[in-house]
C-alpha cells in the first residue's frame, strides 16, 4: 500500500485501523473474564520431543484430554469472546437452560430460573443477546493439572501402541498469574523401539493357509519391523478383505479368529510374533460359501414385497415387480453376484454401486443371509441374497443460482434449471436437460485494465444409458463390475464475451467405465462441435488496441503508397485487402528501418490474433480419457493422481467432399464442409499430481501439467477453443488468465500478446499447504509454465517450441494464499507475484526487485487449485 494510496483514502483506512484496534483490544480484555480468581485460561499445549521426531508424532495431539478455546479468527478464539460478552449476571442461569430441550426453552421456563436463583428483579425478562451470546459461545477452558497428568499417560500408552514401549513423558504447566493463563508442556522421549525379531504364522485351516501365503507379498507385518499396533489392525482388515473376496462369508465377524501373540518374556526388543487365525476353540474348518438364490424386488410401498409382487427370471436372477415399468434386462445388467457362483463380498459392494449409479432407485434393503433350512447343501454354505428397491420420482426439477469469481470472468452469477426425467425406455434411462446461464464481465478487448459486461446462455440435453449402447455383448471383455455405461449429449450456446461472440453447437456420444475405486475410461465417440464467429467484421471495434497498430502500420505504407491510401479511405479497398498487399509488397517491406520491422512483427501478431479470434471450425473428434485417482482415500495419505487425454480429430470428415475458401490474410486456403472449415489435429493432455502428507495435515502437492496439440492437413494452427492459454487462478497465478504471459518469450506488445493461444502448454506447480485451525489454512506456492507453438512465426513473433530454449521461456511466480473451509466449500485468496518474465527484454527479466508487496496478483476463488 503507497502513502499516496493512504492519502487518498485516509478515512476507509482509518476506520480499518480503528476496528483493528478494537478486535485487538477485545481479545486482550476479555479472554480471561470470566476466569475465577485462582484459576487459569489454557491457551496452549506444546510438544518438545527430547529425541528424533517420528512421522506419527503429529497424532499425539489428540490424546491431550485438555485443549485451549478454538480459534476462529486465525490469532482470537471467537466463541470465547462471544461468551464473555455475555453478562456474568446470567451465566449461571443460562447454562442450565440451555440444557433443556429446544420444546421446552421460553418464558416461563426462565422465569422459573429466576425464582429458583432468586432474581425476581428479572422476571419477564426475555435476555434475547444473552442468549444469542450463550449458543454462539464456548465458556473458557480452565487448567485442570490432573488432566494434565491424565494426558500425559495416554500419549504414552499410544507412543507404547505404535511400538515404543520404553517411552517416557512428561509434563510442566507455565502459570502467569497476572494474565491468569497458562500453557502445558509436554515433554516426549521415544527412546529405542520394540522390533519383530520373526515372524511366524498359526493357520491351522488348509485353504485359509494356502490363500494367506498366495498374497503374503502384500503383507504389512515383517520381521525387523517396529512391532505397531496399528499395522497389526491394518494386516487383520486386509486379511478379512481378501478371505471374504476368496468365498469364506462373515469371515472373522466377530474380530476374534484374528490376533497376534507377542513373547516378550525373554527381551522386550526384539519379540518374536505369530499371526494367529482360528474359528473357534476347537479349530474347525472353514467353509467356502457360494451365492444362491439372488432376489431383486420393485415395489412402491415399503410392505409390497412379497405379496403384491409378480415373480419374473433372467439369467439365475429371480425378479419380483409389481408392474412393467422396468425391463428386467436393465435391472440384470447392474447385478454382479451370480447364482452357484464363489461368495465374494466385493461382487456385493459393487452391485450396490451399480444399482445407486443407475440413478433410479432408492435401495430399501440390502441383504445377504445363509440360506434356513436346506436340503442339498449345509446351511452355512449358501448365501441368499435380497434387494429391494423403490423407484425415485419420475421428474426431478432443480432450480439453482451459483455464484463464481474467475479472473476470464471476474464475479459472475450462474442460474440454471435442472429437469431429470428417469427411465424413459424402461431401461432406467435417464434424459437429463439443463438451461443455464452465465452473467458476469470480463477484460475488455478496448482497453485491458477495463471491464465489460459477458453472458453465455446454453442449452443441453443428455440422455444416459446404464449399458453400453453397443450392436453386441460386450460382458467378456467389458465386466458389469465395471459399471460400464453410456451418454448421448445435444447441447447449443451462445455467448457474448470479448464482444464478437459465439455459436456454439455440441454432440457426442460417451462411453464410461469404473475399473475400481481408482481406475476410470471414458470413450467419447463422434464428439462434434461447431463455433460459429458473430460479428466478424467488428472485429477491430472491440480489439481497439490491434486497431491502433493497424492504423499505425497502414499510415507507414499509405505514406509510401498514397494511391493505395486513397482507395481505402474510399471505401474502395477493405482493411483485409490492405494488409494481404502490405505483406506481398517487397518493396516497401524492405525499405523499412528497425522501428518500423518492430512494428510490422506486432502488425503480424496481430493478424495472427484476429484470424484465431474470428475462426469458424467444425470439429470432429473422438477422445480417449484415463483417469486414475487416489485421492480421498484413506488407505492412500500420500495420494497420486493421473489424467491423461487424447484427441484425435478431423480425419471421417477429410473422407468427404469439400471445396476450399479463399483463406485468411496470413493463413492459407481450408477445406470445408457447409461453408466451415474443418480442423484436423491430434491433441494429448497429462496432468499428473503427487501429494505429501507429514507433520500431521501438512501437505506438499507437485503437479505437472503437459497438453501438446499437433494440427496438420486442413489445419495450420489448433481451434482457438482447443488452443492453449495461460494464467488464471489454476494455472500460473502471477498472470491473470489471459494476462500476456507468452507464448516463449515473445516480445509482441503486451496489449495483443494477451490474447494469444498456442500448440504447447508446460505447467509445474509447487504447494505447501498448512493448515492454522480445521477452518482456516495457509498456502505457499511457486507456479513455473508457459505455452508456445509448432508452427513456425518467426516473422510475426518468436514463440516456436525448441528443446534447447524452452526452459529460460518459462514464466515463474510464487506467492501465498488463504483457504477457508466453510461445510463443503472451500473459499480460497491467492496473493501471487512475478518472478521471472520471459516476455521482458534480456537482462530484466527477474522481477525480484520490482516486486512491490502491497500490489500482488490477487486470484479469488473455490476449490482447491489442484
Amino acid at each position: 500500500m503507497s502513502c499516496k494510496h493512504y492519502k487518498n483514502s485516509p478515512q476507509k483506512y482509518y476506520k480499518i485501523i480503528s476496528f483493528a484496534t478494537f478486535v485487538g483490544l477485545l481479545y486482550a480484555c476479555s479472554t480471561t473474564k470470566k476466569v475465577p480468581n485462582g484459576e487459569y485460561l489454557l491457551t496452549k499445549n506444546n510438544f518438545e520431543f527430547e529425541d528424533k521426531r517420528e512421522f506419527f508424532d503429529e497424532e499425539l495431539k489428540d490424546y491431550v484430554q485438555q485443549k485451549p478455546n478454538k480459534k476462529q479468527l486465525l490469532f482470537m478464539p471467537l466463541t470465547l469472546a462471544f461468551y464473555n460478552m455475555a453478562n456474568p449476571k446470567y451465566d449461571t442461569i443460562l447454562n442450565e437452560y440451555m440444557t433443556y430441550p429446544n420444546e421446552m426453552r421460553n418464558q416461563k421456563l426462565r422465569d422459573s430460573l429466576f425464582l429458583r436463583y432468586n432474581m425476581k428483579s428479572s422476571v419477564g425478562k426475555s435476555l434475547l443477546f444473552d442468549r444469542l451470546l450463550h449458543n454462539w459461545g464456548t465458556p473458557p477452558v480452565i487448567l485442570d493439572q490432573a488432566r494434565s497428568e491424565k494426558s500425559a499417560e495416554s500419549i504414552k500408552k499410544r507412543l507404547i501402541y505404535r511400538g515404543f514401549w520404553d517411552a517416557d513423558v512428561k509434563f510442566k504447566h507455565k502459570l502467569d498469574s497476572a494474565s491468569k493463563k497458562a500453557t502445558v508442556d509436554y515433554f516426549v522421549k521415544h527412546n529405542d523401539p520394540t522390533y519383530i525379531k520373526d515372524y511366524y504364522f498359526n493357520i491351522p485351516d488348509q485353504g485359509i493357509k494356502q490363500i494367506y501365503n498366495d498374497h503374503i507379498d502384500k503383507t504389512l507385518v515383517r520381521a525387523g519391523k517396529v512391532l505397531d499396533q496399528t499395522a497389526l489392525e491394518k494386516e487383520v482388515t486386509r486379511i478379512t478383505d481378501l478371505m471374504k473376496e476368496s468365498g469364506y462369508y462373515k469371515f472373522n465377524n466377530t474380530n476374534d479368529e484374528i490376533y497376534f501373540v507377542a513373547d516378550s518374556l525373554k527381551n522386550k526388543k526384539q519379540i518374536p510374533l505369530t499371526l494367529e487365525i482360528h474359528k473357534d476353540s476347537l479349530d474347525r474348518p472353514y467353509k467356502k460359501a457360494t451365492f444362491g438364490n439372488i432376489d431383486v424386488a420393485i415395489i412402491e410401498e415399503n410392505g409390497d414385497y412379497p405379496k403384491k409382487t409378480v415373480k419374473d427370471s433372467l439369467r439365475r436372477v429371480r425378479f419380483h415387480k409389481m408392474n412393467d415399468k422396468y425391463k428386467s434386462s436393465s435391472l440384470w445388467r447392474a447385478i454382479i453376484v451370480d447364482n452357484k457362483q464363489l461368495f465374494d463380498q466385493q461382487k456385493l459392494d459393487v452391485t450396490k454401486r451399480n444399482l445407486m449409479t443407475m440413478n433410479n432407485f432408492s435401495i430399501v434393503k440390502a441383504r445377504d443371509s445363509l440360506r434356513q433350512g436346506g436340503i442339498s447343501s449345509p446351511n452355512d454354505s449358501i448365501v441368499d441374497v435380497l434387494y429391494v428397491l423403490k423407484p425415485l420420482p419420475k421428474y426431478e426439477l432443480k432450480v439453482g443460482t451459483d455464484v463464481n469469481y474467475s479472473q476470464i470472468l471476474n464475479l459472475g452469477i450462474s442460474p440454471s434449471v435442472d429437469l431429470t426425467t428417469r427411465n424413459i425406455f424402461r431401461g432406467a434411462e435417464n434424459l437429463s436437460t439443463s438451461l443455464s446461464g452465465t452473467f458476469g464481465s470480463i477484460k475488455s478487448t478496448e482497453n485491458i485494465d477495463k471491464r465489460t459486461l459477458a453472458y453465455e446462455i446454453s442449452a443441453q440435453a443428455s440422455l444416459n444409458f446404464p449399458r453400453l449402447l453397443l450392436p453386441f455383448n460386450y460382458y467378456k471383455f467389458i465386466p458389469k463390475r465395471y459399471t460400464p455405461t453410456s451418454s448421448i449429449l445435444l447441447g447449443a450456446s451462445i455467448q457474448n464475451n470479448i464482444g464478437l461472440g459465439r455459436v456454439n453447437f455440441n454432440t457426442g456420444l460417451n462411453y464410461q467405465a469404473n475399473v475400481n475405486e481408482q481406475v476410470y475410461h471414458k470413450l467419447t465417440l463422434f464428439n462434434t462441435q461447431i463455433s460459429l464467429t458473430k460479428n466478424k467484421n467488428a472485429y477491430y471495434d472491440y480489439f481497439v488496441n490491434d486497431g491502433v497498430i493497424r492504423d499505425e502500420m497502414f499510415a507507414n505504407y499509405f505514406a509510401a503508397r498514397p494511391a493505395i491510401g486513397t482507395d481505402y479511405y474510399n471505401g474502395i479497398l477493405t482493411s483485409d485487402a490492405v494488409s494481404e498487399r502490405l505483406l506481398a509488397d517487397t518493396g516497401f517491406l524492405q525499405g523499412l528501418n528497425q522501428q518500423g520491422n518492430d512494428l510490422l512483427t506486432t502488425f503480424r501478431g496481430s493478424l495472427i490474433n484476429k484470424e484465431r479470434q474470428t475462426q469458424d471450425a467444425l470439429i470432429s473428434s473422438m477422445i480417449y480419457n484415463f483417469v486414475y485417482n487416489e485421492i480421498g482415500k484413506k488407505e492412500y495419505p500420500n495420494a497420486f493422481y493421473f489424467n491423461g487425454k487424447v484427441e484425435l480429430a478431423g480425419n471421417i470428415l477429410s473422407l468427404f467432399n469439400k471445396r476450399s475458401n479463399d483463406g485468411g490474410v496470413v493463413s492459407g486456403p481450408q477445406k470445408t464442409i457447409f461453408g466451415i472449415p474443418y480442423a484436423q489435429f491430434v491433441k494429448f493432455d497429462i496432468d499428473t499430481r503427487k501429494y505429501f502428507k507429514f507433520n500431521g495435515n501438512q501437505t506438499l502437492v507437485l503437479r505437472q501439467f503437459i497438453g501438446v496439440g499437433v494440427p496438420y492437413g486442413n489445419s495450420q494452427d489448433m481451434p482457438i477453443i482447443k488452443s492453449y492459454f495461460n494464467g488464471g487462478s489454476n494455472d500460473i497465478r502471477a498472470w491473470v488468465a489471459f494476462g500476456g504471459l507468452g507464448p516463449a518469450d515473445s516480445q509482441v506488445d503486451e496489449r495483443v500478446r494477451a490474447y494469444m493461444t498456442s500448440d504447447i502448454k508446460l505447467t509445474t506447480n509447487i504447494e505447501y499447504r498448512i493448515p492454522f485451525t480445521s477452518m482456516y489454512e495457509g498456502a505457499l506456492f511457486t507456479d513455473i509454465g508457459n505455452t508456445w507453438s509448432l508452427r513456425n512465426h518467426n516473422d510475426a513473433h518468436q514463440d516456436e517450441f525448441r528443446f534447447n530454449k524452452f526452459l529460460g521461456q518459462m514464466g515463474v511466480g510464487s506467492g501465498f494464499g488463504l483457504r477457508v473451509n466453510i461445510a463443503y466449500i472451500t473459499f480460497r485468496l491467492d496473493f501471487a507475484y512475478k518472478i521471472y518474465d520471459p516476455n521482458k527484454p534480456e537482462g530484466d527479466r527477474w522481477r525480484i526487485k520490482n516486486i512491490q508487496p502491497f500490489k500482488p496478483t490477487l486470484n479469488i476463488a473455490f476449490g482447491y487449485p489442484f
